[in-house]
C-alpha cells in the first residue's frame, strides 16, 4: 500500500463571453450621440455611491442573542476521558513512527541486459510508514513497502532525515526491518503487546503516513480476528499469512509499515492492507494488520541473519464443511482433508496419507478419503486457517507437533516434526 505518484487536481475555470458592434437593424451612432453617452456616464460617476456592507437607514437593529450555553462538563466526562487519552498516546507514540520515502531500482523490471535508460527519477518515487523497534535504529515495516528499493529514506517526526539500510525482509509475513545510523532526541522505540489476547471490539489506533500525510491517527475498533491475506507463491502452491487482525480504523495508501496500537500505546500489529472494491484504491471501512506475535518472532531472526524460516508440514487441504461430508460420506463436518502431500516433505515422512478416491468437487479433483486432520497439539482445527495460524504462531522449525486425525473413520494421533518452508 505505497502511495506512488502526487495526484494533480486541474481546475478549470469558465467565464462568460460579451458580445460588442452594432446589432441588426440598427444604424451607426453619430459624433453627438456618442458624446451624450460620455456625458451621462460622467454624470453618473459624479454622482455618490452607497458604502457596500451597511445597513441601510431604515433597518431596525436585531435583538441580542447570547451565544448557545456549553454542555454540562459531567456529561462529557467519558468523552473527555477519552480525548486525554488519545492525546496523552499520540504525544508518546508518534516520535517513533516514521516515514519511509523509497527509491525504486530504475532496472527493476528491465530484462537482463537492457541498456540504462536516461532522465528516470532520482528522488523518491514511493512511500510508506514505519516504526522504531529498539533503540539501536532498527525499524520495523512491511515487505511490500521496501521491496524493489534501491535507496531508502528515514523521515522523522521531527522533520529530520536519515538513510535507512536494508537488514531483512520476508515476504511470508510481509514484514522488513531497516536501519538508521542515528536517531533524534525524544525518540524511544514501541513495546509490542501480546496479539494472542486481543479481542474483537478492543479499541485500536493506527498512526502512520497516508497519502504522506506524515504521523496522522485514526481510530477504530478491532473489527475480527484470525484473519488470512493471500502470500507468495511458490512453485507448488500459494501460502497463507494467518492470524491477521482486521480493524476498522482508516487505513490508506502511505499507512502501510506503521503501527496499530492499543489504548496502553503498544503495538499489536503492523498495518499491511485495506479490503477496496474493484478499482478502488482507498479505505472503504476494513483494514489487516499483521499480528505484533508475528513481529516477535519474525524480527529479531531478520537483525541477525536477515531471513526469518517458516515452520512447514508439507500438505494441501480442504476444509471441510456439512455439505461436503454429506455429499461423500464422511463421518465429521469440521477438520481440513489432506488432499495433497510434498514430496520429501515432514507430512511424507510421518506417513500422512493422501487417499485414492478421486471426485469432483467445484470443478477440482479432489481425494477425498484421505486423512481428516481434526486437532494440532491439542487444538481443535475447523479450517486451514486454524491449523495454519497455530503452527506459525506456537511452533518453529525443527519443533514437533501432533496431529490427531481421522483414517478410515477412525482417531489416531501422527507424530510430526517440522521443516522449514521451502
Amino acid at each position: 500500500m505505497r502511495r506512488f505518484l502526487p495526484i494533480l487536481t486541474a481546475l478549470a475555470l469558465s467565464g462568460c463571453s460579451l458580445g460588442f458592434g452594432p446589432q441588426a437593424g440598427s444604424t451607426e451612432p453619430t459624433v453627438a450621440a456618442i458624446q451624450t453617452q460620455v456625458s451621462a456616464v460622467h454624470s453618473a460617476a459624479d454622482r455618490p455611491s452607497p458604502t457596500p456592507g451597511l445597513p441601510l437607514p431604515t433597518d431596525a437593529p436585531l435583538p441580542t442573542i447570547p451565544p448557545q450555553p456549553t454542555i454540562n462538563p459531567d456529561l462529557g466526562s467519558a468523552l473527555r476521558s477519552q480525548e486525554e487519552l488519545l492525546v496523552a498516546l499520540y504525544r508518546r507514540a508518534s516520535p517513533a513512527v516514521v516515514s519511509i520515502e523509497v527509491v525504486g531500482d530504475p532496472s527493476a523490471g528491465l530484462p537482463s541486459g537492457h541498456p540504462t535508460i536516461p532522465n528516470l527519477p532520482e528522488g523518491p518515487t514511493s512511500q510508506g510508514s514505519g516504526f522504531l523497534y529498539n533503540d539501536q535504529g532498527y525499524i520495523v515495516t512491511n515487505n511490500h513497502v521496501v521491496e524493489g528499493s534501491s535507496e531508502l529514506q528515514v523521515r522523522f517526526y521531527d522533520g529530520s532525515t536519515s538513510i535507512g539500510r536494508m537488514i531483512g525482509t520476508d515476504p511470508d509475513s510481509d514484514l522488513a526491518v531497516i536501519k538508521v545510523a542515528q536517531l533524534p532526541p525524544g525518540v524511544a522505540p514501541l513495546p509490542l503487546a501480546d496479539s494472542r489476547l486481543a479481542a474483537v471490539g478492543q479499541t485500536a489506533v493506527a498512526i502512520g503516513n497516508p497519502f504522506g500525510e506524515q504521523n496522522t491517527l485514526t481510530v477504530g475498533v478491532i473489527s475480527g480476528l484470525g484473519r488470512t491475506l493471500r502470500g507468495p507463491s511458490r512453485d507448488f502452491g500459494t501460502f497463507s499469512i494467518p492470524n491477521i487482525i482486521q480493524t476498522d480504523a482508516a487505513i490508506n495508501p502511505g499507512n502501510s509499515g506503521g503501527p496499530l496500537l492499543n489504548i496502553r500505546g503498544e503495538v499489536i500489529g503492523v498495518n499491511t492492507a485495506i479490503a477496496v472494491t474493484a478499482g478502488g484504491g482507498s479505505f472503504e471501512g476494513v483494514g489487516y494488520a499483521v499480528p505484533s506475535r508475528a513481529v516477535e518472532r519474525v524480527v529479531p531472526a531478520l537483525i541477525q541473519s536477515g531471513r526469518y524460516e517458516h515452520p512447514w508440514m508439507g500438505i494441501s487441504m480442504l476444509p471441510l464443511d456439512a455439505l461436503f461430508a454429506e455429499r461423500f460420506g464422511l463421518s465429521t463436518v469440521k477438520g481440513v482433508l489432506v488432499t495433497g502431500v510434498q514430496p520429501g516433505s515432514p507430512a511424507e515422512r510421518a506417513a500422512i496419507q493422501l487417499g485414492t478416491h478421486v471426485e469432483q468437487y467445484n470443478g477440482l479433483d479432489v481425494y477425498v478419503d484421505g486423512d481428516i486432520i481434526v486437532a494440532i497439539g491439542g487444538q481443535p482445527v475447523a479450517s486451514g486457517d486454524d491449523l495454519v495460524g497455530y503452527l506459525d504462531q506456537e511452533y518453529g522449525v525443527g519443533d514437533t507437533i501432533t496431529l490427531s486425525i481421522l483414517r478410515d473413520g477412525q482417531p489416531q494421533d501422527v507424530q510430526l516434526t517440522l521443516a522449514a518452508r521451502p
